[in-house]
């Protein structure tokens, strides 16, 4: 009776051992057939993102929250490979992606403790692991990890796996792949790794926090012996390489970086906003995709900033935003956002809003011009109060309370800064008007408030915007928009971005009906170039009057003839100007807003400004653009704003359109006696100014709005 019982009991064990191997070779076929029909997994790489220059200069690299970088299997040192199979899976090469005598011991390992942290993986499981799943040590994760594991050994070959696997394990301290880690660890390629090197970045990714020698001398070396010893024991190295190994003193890399932003920072991180918007992709994804970037960058005119900035500020603790950028084509040819991007990332060309002063001044004399003004019209510069639509007054004050006292022309008070004829002016063309000009024409996307200190350039924008729109004059008065970006690659080499094809394509969506078209005409052209050449008189000795000429300082520095403006406030210094080949502005000030005190900190902007645009031209002189047909000149005299004659010492060229120009001569200076009461009239009729709300303007009295 009990032998039957035995045998029933035997039976159905045996039926149950049966089951349950039928249940797994089932569940086998369908995980084989399952992973078939699903195809080969996607092995991601993940890779350093590569920046280039105009002239294809690599000027930066990044990796995302991953330092990365991708080598193939023949360029990773047979030691090294030889010491992570023979350290982590030396079945490598025989196996089918599990190790199952391994396995079964790790399994039973588990049983015991209930704790499923015993490892036995084999390369091809880490390597399944870090592209699709989580370290969590858990049993749904083993089970998609022998999953994906199946589907890596049925498709790709073992070379790929390894390769794969050593491009991707981490090292500890963000490097993840064996070049990565060779770079942090020992400053070399991982081709050129000894055997103690290779064994000791062996040992790392058994616990980088633990293993790293950065981290922890001892047990890195410790590990490393371990490590050598096993490969004398399973003679992939000799008792005499041993020895040299274990005596080699190992030469760690000091500085200890991979990537590094580079010769421009500033301008990478600009480039990489851009590219958010032009691919559609996170950052994390540009910056670790390996994409090859081919940038706007002149490396010549960038080194020039770099150098007059380093030269002029040395150490101290004001800031500087500086750019240079093509007028015609909107390309950013240079960019410095700060003295020191490790201490400070934030970018003071795009980031930070600041008030320009007198550097917005050629956008209100834009205005004035468009509405029939030109730069012999004349206004009192003398002390003024205005009272205002709402009962407010405001009184500005020129540079160190200098006035003229007596009319002067435009083109003198663009010269000299005069701050009472630009808010005259202002208040003529209406600040309402002013606001609307500069958005809609010089494309300033900052809030502007239609308030007549406007004209005096009160209201905050960014470095960026304000030589965007010295641009639009340098051009000749057509939209453009700054860009960094011309050309993309991803990481096999397919093109995903280019400039010139994207732009033919929205410019001439047919391109069989014709030539693509070029950038909107924004500004009248005979007026933008009239205003560029008044804009060259904050240079010339020629219009110094009641004070010198605002550029008097860096003059004689200048080796050919530039249209600029400065701009001063309490807390910014400002230097902006432009030939046809390039538009540049600086910016200098404290980031806390304090005032600027010193006097050398006053000339720092026009400095670097003068410094840069004279490097840059020095093998390129410049090529003055051709006065538009409807352009005439005229020989005006600066007291007046009539045609001078022989007898006028202060005849001045001034430019107009065509049928504008004074027609009435200067009789001030034909006799001895004073006719100013005669001359006076004149110059008003010569200015269209006979309207009588017009005469409180000129004569700097108080009125209403």
């Amino acid at each position: 009776m009990k032998r039957k019982r035995r045998r029933k009991k035997k039976y159905r064990l045996l039926k149950i051992v049966i089951f349950l191997f039928l249940l797994g070779g089932s569940c086998l076929a369908v995980l084989l057939i399952a992973s078939f029909l699903l195809g080969p997994p996607l092995l991601e790489r993940s890779e350093n993102t590569v920046y280039y220059s105009q002239d294809e200069e690599v000027i930066g690299e990044t990796y995302g929250n991953e330092k990365r970088y991708w080598v193939p299997l023949s360029e990773i040192d047979d030691k090294l490979e030889q010491a992570v199979i023979t350290t982590e899976d030396q079945h490598f090469y025989q196996h089918f992606g599990f190790d199952f005598k391994r396995l079964a011991g790790a399994i039973w390992k588990d049983i015991q403790t209930w704790s499923f942290k015993e490892g036995a993986s084999t390369i091809t499981q880490q390597y399944a692991r870090n592209l699709f799943l989580s370290h969590d040590k858990t049993i749904q994760r083993k089970l998609y990890e022998a999953f994906y594991t199946i589907r890596l050994e049925m498709f790709y070959e073992k070379d790929e796996l390894l390769e794969g696997y050593l491009n991707t394990i981490y090292f500890g301290h963000g490097a993840y792949g064996i070049e990565a880690a060779s770079r942090y660890y020992f400053d070399k390629p991982a081709d050129e790794l000894s055997w103690a090197e290779a064994a000791l970045l062996a040992g790392v990714p058994k616990g980088p926090s633990n293993y790293s020698p950065f981290n922890n001398m001892e047990k890195a070396i410790s590990r490393q012996q371990h490590i050598l010893k096993n490969l004398l024991d399973k003679e992939v190295i000799d008792q005499e390489t041993y020895d040299q190994a274990i005596e080699e003193e190992l030469q760690f890399s000091e500085e200890r970086t991979i990537v590094q932003k580079g010769l421009a920072p500033y301008f990478q991180d600009v480039v990489e906003q851009e590219l958010v918007e032009l691919l559609e992709l996170p950052e994390e994804d540009i910056r670790s995709g390996g994409y090859r970037i081919y940038t706007t960058l002149q490396t010549g005119q960038q080194e020039v900033l770099n150098q007059v900035i380093d030269r002029t500020l040395q150490d101290e603790e004001i800031q500087v935003g500086a750019m240079a950028m093509d007028p015609v084509s909107g390309a950013v040819t240079a960019l410095v956002g700060g003295t020191d991007y490790e201490a400070s990332p934030f970018n003071r060309v795009t980031q930070a809003q600041r008030m320009p002063g007198s550097a917005f001044k050629p956008i209100l004399y834009y205005t004035a011009l468009e509405n029939g003004l030109t730069p012999a019209s004349t206004m009192m510069s003398k002390p003024t109060v205005f009272q205002l639509e709402d009962g407010e007054t405001y009184q500005p004050s020129n540079y160190n309370g200098y006035y003229a006292n007596e009319p002067i022309t435009m083109a003198q008070a663009l010269a000299l800064s005069d701050n009472i004829f630009a808010v005259k002016t202002n208040l003529y063309v209406t600040p309402e008007r002013l606001v609307r000009v500069a958005k809609e024409k010089f494309g300033i996307d900052s809030k502007l408030s239609a308030v007549p200190s406007l004209a005096l350039g009160t209201e905050a924008v960014n470095v960026q915007e304000i030589v965007t729109a010295y641009s639009i004059l340098a051009n000749g008065g057509k939209d453009v928009e700054p860009y960094t970006v011309e050309k993309v690659l991803d990481a096999q080499g397919n093109l995903v971005y280019d400039r010139n094809e994207k732009l033919n394509k929205q410019n001439n969506p047919f391109p069989f009906f014709g030539e693509k078209e070029e950038n909107r005409q924004v500004l009248r052209a005979d007026l933008a170039y009239i205003l560029s050449e008044m804009m060259k008189g904050m240079f010339d000795t020629n219009l110094n009057g009641y004070m010198s000429v605002t550029g008097s300082s860096i003059t004689n520095e200048l080796e050919e003839a530039y249209s600029g403006k400065s701009g001063t406030t309490a807390s910014d210094n400002w230097m902006i100007g432009f030939s046809p080949l390039v538009s540049a502005g600086v910016w200098i000030g404290y980031d806390d807003n304090r005032r600027i005190t010193r006097t050398a900190e006053e000339a720092y902007s026009k400095n670097i400004w003068a410094d840069f645009m004279r490097e840059i031209h020095r093998d390129t002189p410049v090529q003055q653009p051709v006065p538009p047909d409807n352009v005439v000149e005229v020989m005006i005299d600066l007291k007046t704003g009539l045609v001078a004659n022989e007898n006028c010492s202060q005849a001045y060229p001034m430019l107009f359109v065509k049928g504008t120009e004074p027609k009435k001569q200067c009789t001030l200076h034909l006799d001895e006696h004073d006719e100013s009461d005669e001359n006076t009239e004149q110059v008003i009729n010569e200015d269209h100014l006979l309207e009588n709300w017009w005469e409180w303007l000129w004569t700097g009295e108080e009125t209403q709005q």
